[in-house]
């Protein structure tokens, strides 16, 4: 694994993991690489400083880093969407590409109600809308939830 500090177009800063180099250049290539802020997929490697050990703790294995936490947003509205991207994954269910479907089921009562986020396409959110089922979109892209 390795960790890359990242900015996206709009300056941005923020950080992630990736299996190996080719892998990060792979998905960036493939524009499947988002900025955690705004969703912006124009993103690219910022300076990063080496991880290195001092001499008097060389002798210590190094403690493994978290691989959950990112870089530390720099302006208050940066600060916003990050608590609010906390209280939406810590308060809802993530439902992915099954968004649509999943909101249509609990608001035509086949499903019960609860909070979940997701992804659709605007298609799919213009006909949610136009049925009178309550979405809003986010002000991040979600995190992809894999197994």
């Amino acid at each position: 694994m390795i960790q890359y500090a990242l900015k996206c177009a709009d300056g941005h800063k923020f950080d992630s993991w990736f299996q190996s180099a080719s892998a990060f250049d792979k998905l960036n290539g493939a524009g499947m690489v988002t900025c955690s802020i705004c969703g912006n997929s124009d993103v690219e490697k910022a300076i990063m400083t080496p991880r290195v050990r001092p001499a008097r703790v060389a002798a210590t294995p190094l403690a493994e880093p978290d691989q959950g936490t990112l870089s530390t947003p720099d302006t208050p509205a940066e600060k916003a969407i990050t608590e609010i991207r906390r209280k939406i994954e810590e308060n809802a269910d993530y439902v992915g590409k099954d968004f649509a479907a999943e909101a249509r089921a609990m608001h035509d009562g086949d499903t019960p109600e609860r909070s979940i986020y997701g992804e659709a396409r605007i298609d799919e959110a213009r006909a949610l809308l136009e049925d009178g089922v309550p979405v809003a979109p986010l002000p991040f892209m979600p995190s992809r939830k894999i197994n």
